[in-house]
């Protein structure tokens, strides 16, 4: 079974991952998998994107429990769950995001969301 991560609203962009999932189903049927492409469906979109600061994640965490969590023994990220827009953000010490969401606009607004907290916890500049 095949499962797309992306969902766009856009038309254009829906069309080009559903050709993209009938590339992978085919590449999968030349392998000698019995795959058939039916009920397609985006689910899930996933973004990167890097903040032009790094983030001192103890403080972030700190700032935003318990919505936040960071365990640094096991992930190097921060985690921050929204949970009216069903989107979670890790974010890393670098200022790097990744932004997982239903669609694209859960994930744009995550991104706004979150920037603000972020500016709080920056580290400073080394020279």
């Amino acid at each position: 079974r095949t499962v797309a991560l992306e969902d766009w609203s856009l038309t254009p962009l829906n069309e080009e991952a559903k050709l993209g999932a009938r590339r992978l189903a085919r590449c999968l049927q030349k392998l000698g998998f019995k795959v058939r492409f039916s009920a397609f469906r985006v689910v899930n979109v996933l973004a990167v994107c890097s903040m032009p600061f790094a983030v001192h994640l103890v403080d972030f965490t700190k700032n935003n429990r318990p919505i936040a969590s960071y365990e640094p023994e096991l992930h190097p990220a921060a985690t921050y769950r929204i949970k009216n827009l069903k989107a979670t953000v890790q974010v890393f010490s670098t200022g790097s995001l990744t932004v997982t969401g239903p669609n694209v606009q859960s994930v744009a607004s995550a991104v706004e969301y979150v920037y603000p907290l972020l500016y709080e916890c920056q580290k400073p500049r080394c020279k």
